[in-house]
């Protein structure tokens, strides 16, 4: 099955998508390692990629959670952008800054719906200097 232009970019899709995002970032400032953990699909194929670590399977991840702190810092997104491709699947990407660092960082979040719902499939996080002509 291909995917036709009709199928890509579907406001309804988006705005699901847009909605489980923003919950996503609202656990993860929270440190809802429940919530959090829940988000991701729960098997071994499933890849996160962070600033500083790596966790290839749900165990990884869940072992991963349960070891960060709640964060002492606050987070702005910056140019959120999700883009769809059907009713099944979405990528989710932003940047974003921190209030603890100068580093820009860039969020990516690939989000298929499967029999149990919306999960996140990959994910990849990383923070870099930036260039203030740059910043938004």
């Amino acid at each position: 099955m291909s995917i036709t232009p009709d199928q890509i970019q579907r406001p309804e899709v988006v705005a699901e998508l847009r909605t489980l995002f923003e919950q996503y970032e609202a656990a993860l400032m929270a440190n809802d390692v429940q919530a959090l953990n829940d988000f991701f699909w729960c098997s071994p194929n499933v890849t996160r990629y962070g600033i500083a670590d790596r966790q290839w399977g749900h165990d990884e991840l869940v072992a991963y959670r349960a070891s960060v702190p709640a964060p002492n810092f606050s987070r702005a997104l910056h140019d959120v952008r999700i883009t769809t491709f059907g009713a099944d699947m979405a990528v989710a990407m932003c940047e974003f800054t921190r209030s603890d660092t100068p580093l820009r960082g860039f969020q990516t979040q690939t989000w298929v719906r499967l029999p149990t719902g919306w999960k996140i499939v990959s994910a990849h996080v990383s923070m870099l200097p930036w260039p203030s002509s740059c910043s938004p």
